[in-house]
């Protein structure tokens, strides 16, 4: 399991119920959040070690893929390839995502990104996060979300849903620092985690809400042999985030 930098949830957002699902009378398992996280990817393109001059500010990219394989056939029966440009631009980061069905059948699949945020003191943080409705994994129930969150318990693990915006903030007094993510429309719902007496949280962009993947034909799923990115060019919106972080 990856703990830190910003792990990649693809095919799946949290998890199937029992990690198990069947299609085509077929049973698989797939685990939490997919296998992308955990396979190496192929870089593909990158730009001069010294960047390009953006406007006043040097910008430096990386483009890697992950393409479908017979390890990832075994949990995911369909053909696929997935890249993903890292563009830093000063102080932003930006996630240029592109999603293509290689299969010639229906592809459902979620998306998300698992950012870890450095913190020295929890209760000092200032979110800004456009939901106001909260529902607890751990206790399975909803309420108002108050703008804040009680950092004494074990373990914090929420989604923030329906987003009235495409911006959430963190601020950090402590560090003299504002987080700012910045994701498209693609982007249904917001991902608290954190744990009692470690020095992180996330704030994760998923496409849904956990267990809602179903394996048939939704409006959560890939035409077959279409592609969802960049250029739009299918009924997704282009999957984009940005996170820029200002001291």
């Amino acid at each position: 399991t990856v703990r830190g930098g910003i792990p990649i949830l693809f095919p799946i957002c949290g998890n199937v119920p029992d990690d198990r699902y069947s299609l085509n009378g077929q049973s698989y398992t797939l685990k939490q959040h997919g296998f992308a996280r955990n396979l190496p990817w192929t870089v593909v393109d990158q730009s001069p070690a010294d960047g390009t001059l953006v406007g006043s500010e040097a910008e430096v990219s990386l483009t890697v893929e992950l393409g479908s394989s017979e390890e990832t056939l075994q949990s995911y029966p369909f053909y696929f390839n997935v890249q993903f440009t890292y563009i830093l631009r000063g102080s932003t980061l930006i996630l240029r995502q592109t999603y293509s069905n290689l299969s010639n059948e229906i592809m459902p699949f979620m998306t998300g990104l698992h950012p870890y945020f450095a913190v020295q003191d929890k209760s000092q943080l200032q979110l800004g996060i456009p939901a106001n409705q909260v529902f607890d994994h751990i206790t399975q129930t909803s309420q108002d979300f108050a703008g804040t969150f009680d950092y004494g318990v074990d373990e914090i693990d929420v989604a923030l849903a329906p987003l009235s915006a495409t911006t959430a903030t963190v601020t950090d007094p402590a560090r003299n620092l504002q987080l700012s993510l910045s994701y498209s429309d693609h982007y249904s719902t917001l991902v608290f985690w954190t744990v009692k007496g470690k020095d992180f949280y996330c704030l994760e962009p998923w496409s849904g809400p956990r267990k809602s993947l179903t394996f048939r034909r939704s409006s959560a799923a890939s035409d077959p042999r279409s592609r969802s990115g960049d250029r739009g060019d299918n009924d997704h919106h282009p999957p984009h985030v940005t996170a820029l972080s200002t001291i």
